[in-house]
């Protein structure tokens, strides 16, 4: 035996199979082989240690293990040779490596340093989910979970691309050959085997990491504004009866549904900190006073938080701390205080509040206690969000902010229970690792980190269309973490219960004309009263075409159209807030729809576009009322309702380094645009935000 344990390279795709005895890596390696049709590299040792049992009786032992690792290395070169496209490995120089390591507590050098050097496109990792089988070299069935540990280990500090395979013969089989193919075309794609696998482990799928690179090359379309929505002219106005009336409605039918209400909550507030972290960085305590601070880097918002700062709801709380650590507080110059404030505040080793989820933030300050915004939502959605004595709230969260969110609901939801008399059910999901998206170079080109590895970001809120998809519920209240009210509960409630009302009265009547064409009972004068309903109550536009196809067309028209998620959103008059509002737009293919249209979509080069921007006379306060069934009580899958030609290009930096990211289509922009959608104007009152610290010094977020 030539003793040789050098790897023969090649363009053949190498497959090494690796884990504990008896994982089922043979099985595999034969039925992969056979469907590739290709060879495949058997186990040498199986050989070399059953001629060593049928001699002497003997079973392996430390001074096999060389010569083993160059049998196997030729027999590798010998069936690369021979290979067509694909070559399967039953077993490899790791694995002798890690069975001399685990059973011998010793690995010969040369092996070491070969089994490190050999390389395989991809390792497929083969779980210990199968039964062990006894023969006469197999002697350890106990402790596999810890072997198998150590196995996965090897490959993970060897910086080894491995993809775990777990189930019978036929799942791994199947799951094997959908993980090869897609392997094959990485490779034609220019990306290395570490590359692959870590978009196999986010959930990306090729296509999905190519249409992003395009994406990032060609860029995204503006959208196309006609003119804005207004009140009559796609916003209803109703009178106070007429909201009455709807709000009377929605109480009068909705224990026919299961109501729930959808907060978006995963981000952190560091937004809402901003320009005291600025501060921070950027002030010396000194060599400067506040003031000239103020004046030097023109900060508006500093002198309102300063001026404000015993109204705000943590105020007493950091105060007592700032007295704790400093016994000399009292005599402090009153520039040294506020400085002490706020770096306490944000200090990752007091209160961290820039690093905290907005949702566990005081938000309030009532009499007996400081309310947070999550404790807020509960109070909120007992109001509206309840059916036959239930009511369900759903946050999405960040994971490793959910101990925080289950403390606080732990803590609140008895006693809100107990108040109202009703049960609330509470629920958390996360964003998906699938909806991250690729960060790339300024010219375009993928970006990697410090260590050659991709760099994935979060798809932004757009995300969260996922999850919306994965909830069990008839009608979804969506609203914001910070859209909370300390004051008029009443009536943000109440106007809830408005949207809602004229979310079911549309989507009755929509289910009616969708289950009288269904069941073919449709005559000329029920489609033309579906052709109004659809143009004045839904503010729909027919295609161009309609008035030309004949009655059966028109009806599957009607169908497309009308079979369709519904919103119900609340806009408030524009009073100069950041963010979408509503229009009037044009899609690429000419369909004309009712939009919320964020400025970043707009383009501002354009003078008219910017004219039409600038003339909107509405706010969207993300205020929405969902049906997310079809007439059949089946859930929509809303992913399908996605204009995936609105997302967003922004620009960011990571490690002083900046790149260009894509963020998917917004919840309630892109991810919605195929929704049938109606604006109804609702008061100021219901639209309370807390986009700065500052924000909760206004008259919402204070006791009267």
């Amino acid at each position: 035996m030539e003793e040789n344990l050098t790897q023969e390279q090649s363009a053949i795709i190498k497959i090494a199979m690796f884990g504990p005895e008896s994982t089922g890596k043979t099985t595999l390696a034969i039925q992969l082989a056979e469907y590739y049709k290709t060879v495949w590299v058997p186990e040498f040792a199986r050989d070399y240690l059953q001629e060593k049992w049928d001699k002497s009786q003997l079973i392996c032992d430390v001074d096999d293990m060389l010569p083993i690792a160059y049998g196997q290395t030729k027999l590798e070169n010998e069936k690369l040779a021979v290979a067509n496209k694909y070559l399967f490995c039953d077993t490899n120089l790791m694995v002798t490596k890690v069975f001399s390591e685990v059973y011998y507590d010793y690995c010969d050098p040369l092996l070491n340093e070969a089994a490190q050097e050999h390389e395989y496109d991809l390792f497929f990792l083969t779980d210990i989910d199968v039964p062990w089988e006894k023969d006469d070299l197999r002697d350890r069935p106990q402790g596999r979970e810890s072997v198998f540990t150590v196995f996965k280990k090897s490959l993970v500090d060897n910086n080894k691309p491995f993809i775990t395979l777990s189930g019978d013969k036929d799942l791994r089989l199947k799951k094997a050959i959908s993980i090869i193919d897609d392997l094959a075309k990485a490779k034609e794609m220019g990306l290395s085997s570490i590359d692959f696998v870590q978009l196999y482990e986010h959930g990306i799928s090729l296509g999905n990491f190519k249409k992003q690179l395009d994406i990032f090359e060609k860029g995204i379309s503006k959208t196309e504004l006609i003119e804005p929505a207004t009140l009559d002219n796609g916003i209803v106005n109703l009178s106070e009866k007429e909201s009455k009336e709807k709000a009377a409605f929605f109480d009068d039918n909705k224990d026919d549904y299961t109501l729930l209400k959808f907060v978006p909550a995963s981000g952190a507030a560091s937004r809402m900190f901003k320009f005291l972290i600025t501060f921070l960085k950027e002030f010396s305590v000194t060599k400067e006073s506040i003031n000239a601070y103020v004046n030097r880097k023109k900060n508006n918002k500093l002198p309102v938080f300063v001026v404000g700062l015993e109204k705000f709801p943590f105020y007493e709380e950091i105060d007592k701390k700032l007295r704790e650590e400093i016994l000399s507080f009292d005599s402090l110059h009153r520039n040294l205080k506020i400085y002490y404030f706020i770096k306490l505040l944000l200090s990752g080793d007091y209160f961290d509040y820039a690093n905290k989820p907005k949702g566990v933030l005081p938000f309030h300050k009532y009499k007996t206690h400081t309310a947070t915004a999550i404790e807020e939502h509960l109070q909120e959605c007992v109001q509206y969000s309840c059916s036959n004595g239930v009511s369900n709230l759903h946050f999405t969260v960040s994971e490793e902010h959910l101990p925080q969110f289950e403390a606080i609901i732990n803590t609140i939801r008895p006693l809100v229970e107990k108040e109202a008399k009703i049960s609330i059910d509470v629920n958390y999901s996360f964003q998906k690792k699938s909806t991250d998206t690729i960060a790339v170079n300024v010219n375009n080109s993928v970006f990697r980190s410090e260590v050659n590895k991709l760099v994935f970001r979060p798809g932004g809120h757009g995300a969260l269309i996922e999850n919306l998809n994965n909830l069990d519920a008839d009608i979804v209240f969506v609203k914001n973490i910070d859209n909370v009210s300390q004051n008029d509960v009443d009536k943000v409630a109440f106007y809830k219960k408005v949207l809602a009302g004229i979310l079911i009265e549309l989507q009755q009547k929509t289910f009616y004309y969708l289950e009288r064409i269904d069941c073919g009972t449709i005559d000329m004068m029920l489609l033309d009263e579906i052709v109004a309903f659809l143009k004045e109550n839904l503010n729909v536009i027919l295609p161009l075409d309609f008035n030309n196809l004949n009655f059966e067309e028109k009806a599957q028209s009607i169908v497309t159209l009308l079979d369709r998620p519904i919103r119900v959103c609340g806009m408030v008059i524009n009073e100069g807030e950041p963010g979408g509002g509503p229009f009037w737009t044009k899609n690429g293919d000419g369909v004309v729809s009712l939009q919320i249209v964020e400025s970043s979509e707009v383009d501002l080069v354009n003078k008219k576009q910017e004219k039409i921007l600038t003339g909107s006379t509405h706010f969207n306060p993300v205020d929405l009322v969902c049906g997310i069934k079809n007439y059949k009580k089946t859930k929509f899958d809303l992913t399908q309702f996605v204009d995936q030609d609105r997302g967003f290009i922004v620009e960011k930096s990571i490690s002083g380094k900046d790149i260009k990211a894509y963020e998917l289509p917004g919840l309630w922009n892109g991810a919605m645009a195929n929704w049938l959608t109606v604006f109804v104007q609702v008061p100021l009152v219901t639209f309370n935000p807390v986009k700065t610290v500052n924000d909760l010094l206004n008259g919402a977020h204070q006791p009267k």
